[in-house]
């Protein structure tokens, strides 16, 4: 019994006693257990970034600071026939700093200034403006930038650049147009040939700051080099070029007139020899509105280039020049010959509308070629009127107007022309003397061209050939050429145009020694938005070639609103005739030495192409 008792009592003191754990120690063993878990997460996230997705974060991290830049080719030149620089782009540096990287602005312009050339007090401004990115030079000469790399500035980058340069000035700018700065075309051919003038860009591979300045101690490579752009060699003389302009802006300064334009043109070849296109910033423009310039004078004061080229890109109406829309479509048809009499009265009321000629006079009995070498209006309605609507709409086209050329130069404008659709009775008379369609001086000549070419129609032409650069020239196909004219037409309309010259209306063209045909225009502006004509307000225009018997140079000369005199045969002419005479004997064209006697009977004043 006693045993048994014992036995119970030992096997009860050898059960263990339970001891109490304090509350804060259950938390802190938790807390201890969180942070082995969190530990163990954070381990395998850094596993995962550092060794599983190593590959793909160093890209991304890469990728932070590496950038592919393009770099910009040299843009190409722009010559004239003979290889005369108009437009050139000179390589050169450009300086830019990363002030976040310099800690010693003061320092580093000093020794900089000298190879920059920035004063020393603004090159330390610039340094010290902490915005990450700022232009210090954007021309630096090359000599100049390459010392600035090699003394490895901090914060300092030196990448190439270029600089559009035209070492003639203003000389036919409103034809070449210029750049923007940030060195494309912005208007003329640099606009036109931009693709081709600016090459293909390159890409370098650089790292950067995030203000995209070069890391210190970083290596570019190239991925692509840069490929030169394809030059340009245009039709153009530069010599014809700046007696053309100046003659031009001598007229315009002294007629007091708003605009005037000009082109010369080869006869046979369509190549275009001079364009000029100006402006008179010290007229009034008046409702019509100021012409925008390029900004600089020609060299005569007040008279700029005008940013639109307005040979192409300014419709007119014509007036008188259109003349030879009616009796190219007469002759052509066999309803006249130069020698065939019209009664001419001074007037005639037709679909409403009151039409006369310039000058007052009496019924008159007049030859073909005395109506066209007066410029009688009425006279032009008698031989328009048998050629009728359909002959004459069809002889518009027929000579090039309302088509845009096949240059397409920027801006250039088809016209607007009455058709079929919207005909009405008056245009009887108004289209035949130039009064109801609107073209350009281009068209103008184009036709006038024709004529002089043997009825060849011959589209103009700008660009001669395209230099490469390895300085090798490639030229351009001829211009597109199509017969408009019979050569028997041809030859007619070029003698009766010839007695313009000697008898009529543009005998300011004269040039002694050469046998030259043309015709005056002296037409109205129509009012913008109104039934009406601004008062006092005219084109004078002349519009001819020669010599006349064996044609070689075609030129028209237009000047709008002029001042001290308002006709064709004062304004126009006489610039046609120091034009003309210049390139005759510049080129060493022969004199004809043919006489052409004038008509006989009475002339007509040089007032007499009012239309």
């Amino acid at each position: 019994m006693s045993t048994h008792n014992t036995s119970t009592h030992a096997r009860t003191r050898a059960q263990p006693r339970r001891v109490a754990v304090p509350s804060g120690a259950r938390r802190l063993n938790l807390l201890r257990a969180v942070f082995i878990l969190c530990f163990v997460l954070l381990a395998l996230r850094l596993f995962q970034i550092q060794i599983a997705d190593h590959a793909r974060y160093s890209k991304l991290s890469v990728a932070q600071v590496r950038v592919n830049l393009t770099t910009t080719a040299l843009r190409a030149g722009i010559y004239d026939r003979y290889g005369q620089i108009l437009a050139i782009s000179r390589p050169t540096s450009l300086v830019i700093a990363d002030d976040f990287q310099i800690t010693h602005p003061t320092q580093e312009a000093r020794a900089m200034s000298p190879m920059v050339h920035v004063p020393l007090a603004k090159l330390t401004r610039l340094l010290s403006e902490k915005n990450g990115y700022v232009v210090v030079n954007n021309k630096l000469d090359l000599t100049n930038g390459r010392k600035l790399a090699a003394a490895a500035f901090p914060g300092i980058v030196v990448q190439d650049s270029s600089v559009r340069s035209y070492p003639n000035g203003t000389l036919g700018q409103s034809l070449i147009g210029g750049t923007n700065a940030s060195g494309a075309g912005s208007a003329g051919l640099e606009y036109q040939y931009q693709k081709q003038l600016a090459g293909q860009t390159g890409i370098t591979r650089e790292f950067v700051s995030s203000s995209g300045v070069s890391l210190p101690s970083s290596v570019s490579k190239v991925i692509r080099k840069a490929t030169p752009g394809v030059g340009l060699e245009l039709t153009i003389d530069s010599s014809l070029q700046f007696v053309t302009e100046r003659a031009l802006a001598t007229e315009l300064k002294s007629s007091g007139g708003v605009s005037a334009d000009a082109v010369f043109m080869d006869v046979k070849t369509g190549e275009i020899l001079a364009d000029a296109s100006l402006v008179n910033t010290k007229s009034h423009p008046g409702v019509l509105g100021p012409i925008p310039s390029w900004g600089r004078s020609v060299g005569v004061p007040g008279i700029e280039e005008t940013i639109n080229n307005l040979p192409f890109s300014q419709a007119y109406e014509p007036g008188s020049v259109f003349k030879v829309v009616t009796f190219s479509a007469a002759l052509q048809a066999g309803l006249i010959t130069p020698k065939s009499v019209f009664t001419v009265p001074y007037s005639a009321v037709v679909g409403g509308r009151l039409f006369h000629d310039a000058e007052l006079h009496g019924v008159e009995h007049l030859s073909a070629t005395q109506v066209i070498a007066q410029s009688s209006n009425i006279g032009t309605y008698e031989i328009g009127r048998l050629v009728g609507e359909a002959g004459l709409l069809a002889q518009v086209q027929r000579l090039g107007f309302g088509q845009v050329t096949s240059l397409n130069y920027p801006g250039e404008t088809a016209g607007l022309l009455v058709n079929a659709a919207n005909w009405y009775a008056s245009d009887e008379v108004a289209l035949p003397i130039g009064q109801v369609d609107a073209v350009p001086a281009i068209q103008v000549l184009d036709a006038y061209n024709t004529v002089a070419n043997g009825g060849v129609f011959v589209e103009p032409k700008l660009v001669r050939g395209y230099v490469y650069a390895n300085g090798t020239t490639k030229a351009t196909p001829p211009s597109a050429t199509r017969r408009a004219l019979s050569p028997a037409v041809a030859s007619t309309m070029d003698t009766m145009l010839q007695q313009v010259v000697l008898a009529g209306t543009g005998v300011s063209a004269i040039i002694p020694g050469y046998s030259v045909a043309g015709k005056t225009g002296t037409s109205s502006i129509p009012w913008p938005g109104k039934d009406l004509l601004l008062p006092g307000q005219f084109y004078a225009s002349f519009v001819g070639f020669a010599p006349a018997n064996h044609p070689v140079f075609s030129m028209i000369v237009v000047v709008e609103r002029p001042l001290s005199s308002i006709y064709g045969g004062s304004i126009a002419a006489p610039v046609f005739h120091q034009v003309m005479s210049y390139a005759l004997h510049h080129y060493g064209i022969p004199s004809d030495g043919t006489i052409v006697k004038p008509l006989t009977g009475s002339g007509a004043s040089i007032g007499s192409d009012v239309t």
